[in-house]
């Protein structure tokens, strides 16, 4: 069995991370989140604010001493992160080389794209309001640039960001909004896949009549409806075998058979479980 030898303090005051939303308490966590999300890190990382963390908060001055000067005389962030885990040694070299250079990789990114990425993050996690909010932070800062004349990524990035907009939005089961959303990114980038999202977020807002009258008249469509059912069909057969789908049954079973105490007790966790998970996806 491997033993690993923590570095410095555990702190009680975490260091918030915020282009990913994570708190970490130790210099094991910091090196875990900076190589898992690599890709997503960028310059505001790289700060006083951590190297204060690093000394006052974790006891090691030497590492805060080494890092102090990449930071204030021009330094490049792929050494910062790799002054830090080659310091920790949580990794080996090759994992380390790695790391860096996806850190490197990443920084020929766009501004727009790269915060795309990191809201991307946030939105696959499920915090769907916060992912929101930073989206429309990010389309507000393109069209400012776009305005002053600045150079912007094209217009397929921008069509991304709507399309995750109403990827969000249909996780909040607001199917409104999300048909908007894909609507507009596909008006931007002409993609069949836009499109049939579109469809699928008509398909769960209306009612069985109202859909089939709204796509009698999006003929031109036609070879995308007929899509879109199949992948119904193929969902409602996988949902057949989902333990959520027997999860259901067994609660109608407990109900039906008079097991009402264990029905309610049952209902009281899922409850708090559903009231954890909108908590999560609204950022609280």
């Amino acid at each position: 069995m491997r033993t690993c030898v923590c570095v410095g303090k555990y702190s009680t005051t975490p260091y918030m991370i915020t282009e990913l939303d994570v708190n970490v308490y130790c210099m094991e966590e910091l090196c875990y989140t900076i190589k898992e999300n690599a890709f997503l890190l960028d310059k505001k990382l790289m700060g006083d604010p951590l190297i204060d963390w690093i000394g006052d908060c974790l006891g090691l001055v030497d590492l805060a001493k080494a890092l102090y000067p990449i930071v204030h005389k021009q330094g490049s962030f792929s050494q910062f992160i790799e002054t830090i885990l080659v310091y920790v040694g949580l990794y080996d070299s090759e994992v380390i080389r790695e790391v860096c250079q996806v850190v490197k990789k990443s920084s020929g990114l766009s501004g727009v794209e790269k915060r795309k990425e990191q809201i991307d993050f946030l939105m696959e996690k499920g915090k769907y309001m916060i992912a929101l909010r930073n989206y429309r932070l990010l389309l507000a800062q393109w069209e400012e640039a776009q305005n002053q004349g600045k150079p912007v990524p094209d217009q397929g990035v921008k069509a991304a960001i709507l399309h995750n907009m109403g990827v969000a939005y249909a996780g909040m089961l607001s199917y409104d909004r999300a048909a908007e959303e894909f609507h507009e990114a596909y008006q931007i980038s002409g993609d069949d896949g836009d499109y049939l999202s579109y469809l699928a977020a008509k398909r769960f807002m209306m009612r069985e009549e109202e859909y089939l009258n709204f796509v009698s008249g999006e003929m031109e469509h036609y070879n995308l409806t007929l899509e879109l059912e199949k992948q119904m069909e193929a969902a409602r057969a996988a949902f057949e075998q989902h333990p959520k789908k027997i999860q259901l049954e067994k609660r109608a079973e407990m109900k039906n058979g008079g097991e009402r105490q264990l029905y309610y007790e049952d209902n009281d966790l899922l409850t708090r479980a559903l009231k954890l998970s909108y908590r999560s996806c609204m950022g609280e």
